[in-house]
């Protein structure tokens, strides 16, 4: 059986680096970009089962590159990381059909988060 996919977008290589590892050691398979430029620039034709992408991205933000990825017909369950969000990004997460996960990334909290979206969603796809 296939590992599930995971489309993960983060500007800090730190961060970029240790998440991909983790969920690799979690049994995922991650196509990992440090920029939305650099994911929109090759990573298209991606099928993920969730996507995972920092809000605070560099040009375009994590919702915007949401936005353009669904424009593209990519319609897998989204995750978007930040550090604290204000209420008025809380909303725009739900409203966007995304789910919010907080940084720091504590123990197994963005696991567990990808598990439930992939679980919650047909095939890991937003219905």
């Amino acid at each position: 059986m296939p590992q599930p996919r995971i489309l993960l977008v983060d500007d800090d290589p730190a961060v970029l680096a240790a998440i991909t590892f983790a969920l690799e050691i979690e049994g995922f398979d991650v196509a990992a970009y440090d920029s939305a430029a650099a994911l929109l620039a090759g990573g298209q034709d991606i099928l993920p089962a969730c996507i995972v992408l920092d809000h605070r991205l560099p040009g375009i933000d994590g919702l915007e590159l949401l936005a353009q990825l669904r424009g593209h017909g990519l319609g897998a369950a989204a995750i978007i990381i930040t550090s604290n969000p204000s209420q008025n990004l809380r909303r725009r997460v739900r409203e966007a059909g995304a789910r919010l996960v907080e940084k720091p990334l504590l123990c197994d909290e963005l696991v567990a988060a990808i598990r439930r979206v992939i679980m919650d969603e047909p095939n890991g796809r937003d219905a």
